[in-house]
């Protein structure tokens, strides 16, 4: 118990209220005061809140000081305790009330119990309320500093998880994931001026070509068997048999004049005591050779992602090294820049060198073209390069002379550089030019028809082939040195027939013959009476293997060409019908009302309208009887769902007929939703069957990438906001970036 002790001889305690009194009047004038400083304190803090943190932290820390003191000096104020007119004694701070009287001590030592007057009730209660007055900015203090202490919290929070965000992408990317995300500005070429003086580049610089690795020997277990015997080969023989081992699986090793050209060439590679002993191919065993050559492929297979990642980070590596070059100060993508390794000659169709051997290509084979003022590419260790160019007049970085038929190989940029950017927009300009005059030409090379001169007749009607069918020039070969493939120029008795009635057509022309890559072209088509007349003229006294136009060659007709327009050549043609085609077959076939798929079926059915022009053909791809069988599967199982299901529909049908109910009728909409979905199923599998079948010979690609204007695409696609990507892939939009910028959807070609 806590008492106030009283050394006054008043009998009514005077002295007490006076104490009492001018004690609470003190601590009313302190609480004001502190009140108002603490009010001061408050704006202080609100002006320097976004004031800098030090000078924060400095003031934070002051303020806790002050409110320590303050609690400190409020607990000794709190020491004594009032009497409530009850005689209870009130706990202020905990809110109770106890039974405990205030005795005050009298200097004789005894005890007076106070007389408590309303007044002094009436003063207490008004110190009551002055009283918790300090308590209630007690409590506020106390809040508004945790208030601040959680918002100086929360602003930390905020900036410093901003802080370590950044820091750990920069740590964990180390750069590089800014550079991916952010797509490198584009070299819009198309918007400066071209050089006028020829030249095709001011600056090139790169590192030169990648060759492929030494070979490595087989193991020894691995062995070649001559006439059931084992023998050991030579490195330089052994690494032509793995040639021939790694393809006895292919149809190529079945044929006479492959295994031919092999064995031919082979024999050169081997030592004079091994030639004595390998004479006959028949007698050779390579069978543990191409098991070992297999194993290794599955074991690729089966590798790990860790495994394959490896391998990818090398590749990407060396593409970033070697892949690419500078040109004009830009970096542009260079096409292939891997040497072919050595192999087995294979050709296109039934070329009469397949089989012969592709020698390994070494540094003394390259010339290297760049600037005089680059870097220039190093040879490998111990090589040197066999020649260093600086032509700005050519367009390719490497070139050298491969050994079978003596031609001349290039390392050129890809296809989404200037140089090619450039190579296309020309060659689609020249044909927008033949557009102008096109109709001159046609009706020059018909009054030709009744010329006096034969080589102008077939000059003449060459042309029209040229333009009404799309054919290619044909250019002439050496016997023996090339695969038999046929033009227009070259055309053979053999390859044409005449017909004064076919198929309900008059005078119908039927051409079979085996053109680009040795891809059968046929084709029957209606001509004009007098082109029909002259070909009778042409064929007569001929024999199957003589030429049908046999006063015309390629050169005649090129430089005939060039005379009617600047740069017209017999590919122009193509290009020109091929794109008008598909200009003029999209403004008939697109509705505004379709929706993007059906924009795009309407964009394939005009690029297929092209290929009917250009019969741009292809061999089958080699897994097409496969997948044609898994569809053919799949169209089957459809057949058999949608047959059980009209089945359950009949079914469904008795059912509601029979019980008149509501759950019976909803059974029978649910079975004929069923029959309608499967049936809507199996029709677009059996329309993308018969689209594989008539396609599996189409190279609607080709086209697309080699014949057709993409400005047109491009423009079709803008004008009826379908996107471009549902056109071209990536690496297209990237080789016709040029068209995709430049072109509104108003072009027209």
């Amino acid at each position: 118990m806590r008492t106030a002790h009283c050394v006054c001889t008043r009998a009514d305690h005077s002295c007490v209220r006076f104490y009492f009194n001018s004690h609470k009047h003190k601590d009313k004038h302190k609480d004001r005061e502190h009140s108002h400083k603490e009010h001061k304190r408050d704006k202080e803090r609100e002006n320097s809140k976004n004031g800098n943190s030090e000078h924060k932290s400095s003031s934070e820390r002051k303020h806790r000081e002050k409110e320590k003191e303050r609690l400190k000096h409020k607990e000794k104020q709190k020491e004594e305790k009032f009497h409530s007119s009850d005689g209870k004694y009130r706990d202020k701070e905990n809110g109770f009330v106890s039974s405990l009287s205030i005795k005050v001590e009298e200097d004789n030592g005894h005890h007076h119990p106070i007389k408590h007057e309303k007044p002094l009730k009436r003063e207490r209660d008004e110190d009551d309320r002055y009283e918790h007055k300090p308590k209630k900015l007690k409590v506020d203090n106390e809040k508004k500093v945790k208030k601040r202490k959680q918002e100086d919290s929360d602003y930390e929070e905020r900036e410093k998880p901003k802080k370590r965000t950044k820091e750990v992408k920069k740590d964990s990317t180390g750069g590089k994931k800014k550079a991916k995300n952010e797509p490198q500005e584009k070299w819009k070429w198309w918007e400066e001026e071209k050089y006028t003086d020829g030249s095709k580049w001011r600056f090139l610089e790169h590192k030169g070509p990648v060759f492929p690795p030494p070979y490595e020997p087989l193991p020894d277990r691995i062995r070649f068997y001559y006439d059931g015997k084992a023998m050991k080969l030579s490195p330089a023989a052994e690494e032509v048999a793995t040639f021939y081992a790694k393809m006895l699986d292919h149809e190529y090793t079945t044929k006479d004049i492959f295994r031919k050209n092999f064995f031919k060439d082979w024999r050169k590679e081997m030592t004079p005591e091994e030639k004595s002993k390998i004479t006959e191919l028949k007698k050779c065993d390579f069978t543990e050779m191409h098991e070992y050559f297999k194993a290794q492929s599955e074991a690729r297979k089966q590798m790990t992602k860790e495994e394959k990642q490896k391998i990818k980070e090398e590749n990407e590596r060396i593409l970033q090294e070697y892949g690419y070059c500078v040109m004009d100060n830009h970096r542009e993508r260079i096409g292939n820049f891997r040497i072919e390794p050595p192999g087995l000659f294979r050709g296109r169709g039934d070329h009469p060198k397949m089989g012969k051997l592709k020698r390994r290509i070494r540094p003394e084979d390259i010339i290297i073209n760049c600037s005089k003022d680059s870097a220039h590419p190093q040879a490998p260790p111990g090589s040197r390069w066999k020649e260093l160019r600086h032509d700005n007049k050519v367009t390719w970085l490497v070139s050298w002379t491969e050994n079978i038929q003596g031609s001349i190989k290039y390392i050129m940029l890809n296809p989404s550089s200037r140089i090619k950017g450039e190579k296309d927009w020309q060659k689609y300009e020249t044909a927008r030019r033949l557009k102008k005059s096109v109709e001159h030409i046609r009706a020059q090379y018909r009054e030709d028809w009744r010329s006096k001169e034969m080589r102008i007749r077939q000059r003449a009607v060459a042309l029209y082939f040229i333009d009404k069918l799309a054919l290619r020039a044909g250019n002439e070969k050496d016997e023996g040195e090339t695969a038999d493939t046929v033009g227009c120029c070259s055309l053979r008795v053999e390859h044409i027939r005449l017909h004064p009635q076919m198929d309900g057509q008059d005078y119908v022309v039927e051409l079979d013959f085996p053109g680009k890559d040795s891809i059968r072209y046929y084709n029957k088509v209606s001509v004009e009476k007098r082109v029909f007349k002259n070909l009778q003229l042409f064929l007569e006294n001929k024999q199957a293997k003589d030429d049908l136009f046999d006063r015309l060659n390629t050169s005649i007709l090129n430089k005939h060409l060039q005379e009617l327009m600047d740069g017209l050549t017999a590919k122009v043609f193509r290009t020109y019908n091929a794109s008008i085609t598909l200009q003029q077959q999209l403004k008939e076939l697109t509705s505004p009302d379709d929706n993007i798929p059906e924009k795009i079926l309407s964009y394939n059915r005009a690029n297929r309208a092209v290929y009917d022009l250009l019969k741009q053909q292809t061999a089958p791809p080699k897994t097409f009887e496969k997948s044609m069988h898994t569809l053919q599967t799949k169209i089957d199982e459809k057949k058999k769902q949608l047959s059980a299901a009209k089945k359950e529909l009949k079914a469904a049908k008795a059912d509601a007929k029979m019980l008149r109910d509501e759950k019976s009728k909803k059974a029978v909409e649910m079975k004929k939703k069923a029959v309608q979905r499967i049936s809507e199923q199996l029709m677009k599998l059996e329309v993308q069957a018969t689209d594989r079948e008539e396609n599996k010979q189409i190279a609607l690609g080709t086209s697309k990438l080699n014949y057709l204007d993409p400005r047109i695409s491009v423009a079709w696609c803008k004008k009826w906001a379908v996107p471009i990507e549902k056109i071209y892939n990536k690496t297209q939009r990237e080789k016709f970036a040029w068209a995709i910028d430049m072109t509104d959807e108003d072009f027209e070609f």
